[in-house]
């Protein structure tokens, strides 16, 4: 950081340390950030931001990783065990308990007791009921998360190790999409989370492992700029994924006539925190209320650098372009391929800010951005009915019925492997 900054009180007389690129503490000063919080601060008495000592514990944050799991894949999956006998161990391991391996050795047996260990402050009930928002949603959550993330592909600290994994561009984007999609089915089946050997903690610990084995190739590749960016999948960079799945689009699909509660904001901040947990996620500050999400958000939009350049254009016109019809496909699977393709465009429309769409090649959204909306009266009508229980639990069988269904009907006979063997595309 520059030593030419005015850091706020409270900043200890030092620099925190942040990524160079993490305009945060800059922001700050610019004459329209003040005038905002002043104004927010007159009319509600909230702050815009995080305090300063949560702000600083963020910035730090981006510079943290996975220890645990980072041993052990160091250890067992890229030591003398092997990848191949170290993936056998892993699937024995989550299917029937770390007992059942007898020769596991000392990384495995400490990534084990510390995931299969339920901390003091989960409440299972809220786990569970964040999860049936999630369930609730259906296939819109994967519509709304792929949009939405369109608008931190800008950001190099997250474009360049998704362009440098290759996931996520070209050919690969609709496949490694749908094993995202895959990884939220499977997290929020009932009881998911808290069932012993059930596939969604299975899918949460390779998820895990696969965010280790990308965090260190890209760390090591000449591409990267640690003092810039900090660590490739940081801690903090993983709490905002995590608030991209509660706060944002609970929010976010209200303009769509999904009416979440305050009761279930609530409960899908816990089950995201109990989520991340899961996938190693150790933040020195969790935010807790939404109010708190909220502040984070704040921090991380005016402290973009939009420098993620060619990287970044590629993740973000992929997507759209990922669900165009393929050669291949004749008859109903082409027209399907072709209203997932309008559709999808059209909500990228609807939950990209203008002034970054406006940056990159999309594809027109009109008339199809009207779909959505049109259908606003219907969603709302579906919503106050599913309040009545018999009504609701029907519902709820239908949205995982239906989004069981999308999936396999795009992945045409594969399977998600949550695979990533550090190699890096170049």
């Amino acid at each position: 950081m520059s030593a030419t900054v005015d850091y706020p009180d409270g900043a200890e007389g030092a620099a925190p340390r942040c990524p160079e690129a993490f305009h945060y503490w800059q922001a700050r000063q610019r004459p329209w950030v003040r005038r905002a919080e002043r104004l927010l601060r007159t009319l509600t008495g909230a702050e815009l931001f995080p305090t300063d000592e949560q702000a600083r514990a963020l910035c730090r944050d981006m510079f943290s990783g996975d220890p645990v799991a980072e041993r052990f894949v160091a250890e067992v999956l890229h030591g003398d065990i092997g990848r191949d006998h170290g993936r056998r161990m892993l699937d024995t391991a989550l299917s029937a308990g770390i007992g059942e391996v007898p020769d596991a050795p000392e990384a495995m047996r400490a990534l084990f007791a510390e995931f299969e260990t339920v901390p003091d402050w989960v409440r299972p009930e809220l786990v569970e009921r964040g999860a049936a928002v999630w369930r609730r949603w259906g296939t819109m959550l994967f519509s709304f998360a792929g949009a939405e993330t369109l608008e931190m592909y800008t950001e190099s600290a997250v474009a360049t190790p998704l362009s440098l994994a290759g996931g996520y561009a070209g050919d690969s984007a609709l496949r490694r999409f749908l094993e995202t999609c895959r990884f939220w089915m499977d997290v929020s089946r009932p009881g998911a989370l808290l069932t012993t050997g059930s596939p969604g903690r299975a899918t949460a610990l390779k998820v895990r492992i696969m965010h280790v084995s990308v965090r260190a190739g890209v760390a090591r590749h000449p591409e990267w700029d640690t003092e810039r960016w900090g660590l490739p999948i940081s801690q903090t960079y993983q709490l905002l994924t995590l608030i991209a799945g509660s706060t944002v689009p609970g929010l976010g699909l209200w303009a769509l006539g999904y009416q979440t509660t305050p009761a279930e904001f609530r409960a899908l901040l816990h089950f995201q925190k109990y989520l991340g947990y899961l996938l190693g996620v150790r933040l020195a500050w969790h935010p807790e209320t939404v109010a708190d999400t909220l502040r984070v958000m704040a921090m991380t939009m005016v402290a973009r650098a939009h420098d993620s350049g060619a990287h970044g254009a590629e993740l973000i016109e992929s997507y759209p372009a990922a669900f165009a019809p393929r050669a291949e496909q004749r008859g109903p699977a082409r027209l399907r391929a072709r209203y997932n393709y309008r559709i999808n465009s059209a909500y990228a429309a609807l939950f990209m800010l203008p002034t970054t769409r406006r940056r990159y090649r999309m594809p027109p959204a009109f008339p199809w951005v009207l779909l959505p909306i049109a259908r606003i009266p219907l969603v709302t009508a579906v919503e106050l009915l599913r309040r009545v229980p018999p009504v609701g639990r029907l519902h709820e069988q239908l949205m995982l019925w239906h989004r069981e269904n999308w999936y396999r009907e795009q992945m045409q006979g594969r399977e998600a492997e949550f695979e990533a063997t550090g190699a890096l595309r170049r």
